[in-house]
């Protein structure tokens, strides 16, 4: 039955239940990364209303439960349906990173030996179809120890602080898509922070990467291409030398590739492709057998890209044929490798492929549970799916999604 509330704009939703919360603009708008002048174009409709992303994140600073709150829908969508649920070790790892006990002679740790548990975990995280629940059990260890190292003072502190910006980097990839928005801001932040304090012009790109990420996410693309433009012009001067390590050049055109998508986020066609193309020479150059480990960048997952940006740009084909030229298991991470088929996904749903975006979301299931599970773009996807399923399809979806927990609602 219609309702006059169903006409009343996303903006107008918002300012609505801000008021009713009793929290001001500023308040508002730091809890979700953006700026009081931002929020007031979007409530007074100044904006278009934001992706599901940004609207997931005001739902929760606003504490609703249902994101049809702020879309008008009259059905219930609750937040949980796409945020996914926290992890269970989310807690433990949160604990860690807010510890700010000050480190003792007691609290010594072999910096070289940190070294090593950081590369084990590493590999553990791109090997692991569970890699969420493996990297809880072993981060919180590994973040205190390693902020303990960082806070000794001696000879051994710069190095300590490399290994610390490492574990914040690799901390990211725990906490992104989960309720706690914040830790991914703290995270960030924290790597990029210990990169300048090691005074490392390849640790301050790796930050920067995470930061380009958490910006994009939040709308701030100028802000996201800045940042990034900033830490390749840092890297360049090493760039041309011949000792320089592969891992700096990967960093830069991972960095590039970042670019690429922001645009493609934005709706800038000829500025995605090209800084995509910038990206893949990188690429290309590091040859078939390089991956750089924090950001996979390498020749698989630059044609991955290209599939991102045809979903992003809305050029479905062209995302639809890039996802054609490339055997997804040359993409070593098994995470990514599940995220690519979730890209994938999202082409044929664009599309109404219904059966087809179904197929690349199993599959995503099949690789890494623990990718879709946590993934927004397919639990949208499979919401829907669920409310509409193909034709003689309804059991296969509804037993994927009691699988990655996508609840009936």
């Amino acid at each position: 039955m219609y309702s006059p509330d169903d006409d009343v704009p996303v903006g107008a939703r918002i300012r609505r239940h801000r008021e009713r919360a009793g929290m001001s603009r500023p308040v508002l708008a730091g809890l979700v990364g953006r700026s009081a002048e931002w929020l007031k174009a979007v409530e007074n409709g100044r904006l278009q209303s934001p992706r599901l992303p940004m609207l997931l994140r005001i739902a929760r600073a606003l504490e609703l439960d249902d994101l049809a709150e702020l879309t008008g829908d009259g059905h219930a969508v609750p937040v949980a349906v796409f945020a996914g649920e926290r992890h269970a070790a989310l807690t433990d790892v949160q604990s860690a990173l807010t510890d700010y006990r000050l480190a003792t002679a007691e609290d010594s740790v072999d910096t070289e030996h940190l070294g090593l548990r950081l590369a084990q975990a590493w590999h553990v995280r791109h090997a692991s179809p569970d890699h969420r629940t493996q990297l809880g059990a072993l981060l919180p260890g590994l973040i205190r120890d390693a902020q303990n190292a960082a806070r000794l003072r001696g000879d051994g502190r710069r190095a300590a602080r490399r290994v610390l910006a490492g574990v914040y980097q690799l901390a990211d990839f725990f906490v992104a898509y989960q309720p706690a928005p914040e830790l991914v801001w703290l995270v960030a932040d924290r790597a990029l922070h210990e990169g300048y304090e090691a005074d490392d012009p390849y640790l301050i790109a790796s930050g920067a990467w995470s930061m380009v990420q958490a910006l994009r996410d939040s709308g701030r693309w100028e802000e996201g291409i800045a940042l990034a433009r900033t830490a390749i012009a840092q890297l360049e001067p090493y760039l041309d030398r011949e000792n320089t390590p592969a891992d700096w050049h990967g960093i830069a055109g991972a960095l590039q590739a970042e670019i690429a998508y922001v645009h493609a986020r934005r709706g800038r066609y000829g500025e995605a492709w090209a800084y995509w193309e910038s990206a893949d020479r990188i690429a290309q150059r590091l040859g078939p057998t390089y991956r750089h480990v924090q950001t996979s960048f390498s020749i698989p997952v630059m044609q991955a890209h290209a599939t991102t940006l045809g979903v992003e740009l809305r050029r479905t084909g062209e995302g639809l044929r890039a996802a054609q030229a490339l055997d997804a298991d040359r993409i070593t991470s098994v995470p990514r490798r599940s995220r690519h088929f979730i890209e994938v996904a999202r082409a044929h749903y664009q599309r109404d492929e219904f059966v087809a975006a179904f197929a690349m979301l199993d599959k995503s299931a099949r690789t890494a549970p623990e990718t879709i599970r946590y993934n927004g773009y397919a639990r949208d996807m499979l919401h829907g799916l669920r409310k509409r399923p193909p034709s003689g399809m309804r059991d296969d979806v509804r037993a994927l999604c009691d699988r990655v927990g996508v609840a009936a609602h």
